[in-house]
């Protein structure tokens, strides 16, 4: 069996790689492709039947955080319902976009910086070293660049420091990460593709 799924592992990714060479190939990868993206949605509907199975659960058994549960739920099957009755692009659904996704998204940001901000104060009081310092300096300067305060932006900070940071070191720190990422996952692709690695049915 383990012989059969990495010759099937091997010669989709074969026939999907070929695909973007050979034009005699390109309707087979159109096909591949197109069934990726149907096993794709499956999986993303069973894990949204999963999450409703579970908070359900949790708010049956009415243990500890199930008002959140039943919150969760309320907010999936209206928004669900409200999609499904009035299309994404409707009016309405932009006016629950605006108002209530992008803010709380917004909002999470937020308290994700000032998050990341106490840690590396917690981290100094443990562990003074060169690295956590430089952290701590880099979120200091862009808080003070970015943020709006009574009196107008920061002198220094807005108009130099802060856009050398984010379009110099931020952006080149960015493209080394989004290199990296590249150059693994086509590491990663060729042993699938050799049948080095098997993550569909183990070695």
């Amino acid at each position: 069996m383990r012989v059969i799924t990495a010759v099937i592992a091997i010669a989709t990714g074969a026939l999907i790689l070929l695909g973007y060479f050979f034009e005699s190939f390109a309707d087979i990868q159109f096909l591949l492709l197109n069934w990726a993206f149907i096993l794709a949605g499956v999986a993303a509907l069973v894990g949204i039947f999963n999450l409703i199975a579970v908070h359900t659960d949790k708010i049956r058994r009415a243990e500890k955080g199930s008002v959140y549960s039943a919150l969760l739920l309320i907010g999936l099957v209206g928004t669900l319902l409200f999609g499904m009755l009035l299309s994404p692009q409707h009016p309405a659904m932009q006016v629950l976009l605006d108002g209530v996704i992008l803010p709380v998204e917004a909002a999470l940001m937020a308290l994700l910086a000032v998050s990341l901000l106490y840690a590396a104060v917690r981290l100094l009081r443990r562990r003074a070293d060169v690295m956590g310092i430089v952290f701590l300096l880099t979120a200091v300067v862009l808080f003070l660049g970015s943020a709006t305060l009574p009196f107008g932006d920061v002198p220094l900070f807005s108009s130099l420091i802060h856009p050398w940071v984010t379009q110099i070191w931020a952006l080149g720190g960015a493209r080394g990460i989004l290199i990296g990422v590249a150059l693994g996952t086509l590491t990663t692709g060729l042993r699938v593709l050799f049948g080095v690695d098997r993550p569909y049915g183990g070695n």
